[in-house]
């Protein structure tokens, strides 16, 4: 019986597994078994103090489960949170980059290409948007599509006989899409 004291007391890891629960178990066993002086052997002894083991090894097994259950949750989570982070900073980003290669665009509209400085202004645009590419944002594509109210913003419409009904006859600003959200609308005039 002093080897039964032994597993009860001081086998019990302190894992935080409830100390009541395993308390319940030894005091059932300790009630299925006959009395010390009715014929108790060693075999009866071992045998509930195995079944004992064996209850106190599910509860164990039962708790890791949970706890690896409980983490691999935790994991998926974080690892949804950050990705959303991630993409909500490149928006943010990207908004505030967005003006000044509009501004790019509206110098070189009017400039020069043959000038040195031109020329340098335009490939230092192309390096930026070659860097929006990499980041997977895109332009959209709006001068001669349909126009599509997800991706541009009509300011104004026109008659042109050349083109279909609802085209898009002009882009005013570039629009720019991540991972198949806008992040700014193509402000466009519609023609017809």
């Amino acid at each position: 019986m002093a080897k039964k004291d032994k597993v009860k007391q001081n086998d019990m890891p302190d894992d935080g597994l409830n100390p009541d629960i395993v308390g319940e178990i030894v005091a059932d066993d300790d009630a299925e078994s006959p009395a010390q002086g009715a014929g108790t052997t060693n075999e009866i002894d071992t045998e509930t103090e195995t079944e004992t083991l064996l209850r106190i090894n599910t509860l164990y097994a039962d708790k890791i489960k949970s706890q690896a259950a409980e983490f691999e949750n935790f994991r998926n989570r974080t690892i949804k949170e950050m990705g959303q982070m991630r993409d909500r900073t490149v928006r943010e980003v990207v908004l505030e980059l967005l003006p000044i290669i509009d501004n790019f665009g509206l110098a070189l509209k009017n400039a020069d290409t043959t000038d040195g400085f031109a020329s340098g202004m335009l490939m230092i645009q192309n390096q930026m948007l070659a860097s929006l590419e990499k980041l997977g944002i895109t332009k959209i594509e709006a001068i001669g599509q349909a126009f599509d109210i997800k991706y541009h913003s009509a300011v104004s419409h026109i008659e042109d006989e050349n083109l279909g009904e609802s085209v898009v006859a002009d882009e005013l600003q570039a629009g720019y899409v991540y991972k198949d959200a806008v992040i700014r609308h193509a402000v466009v005039v519609v023609a017809n």
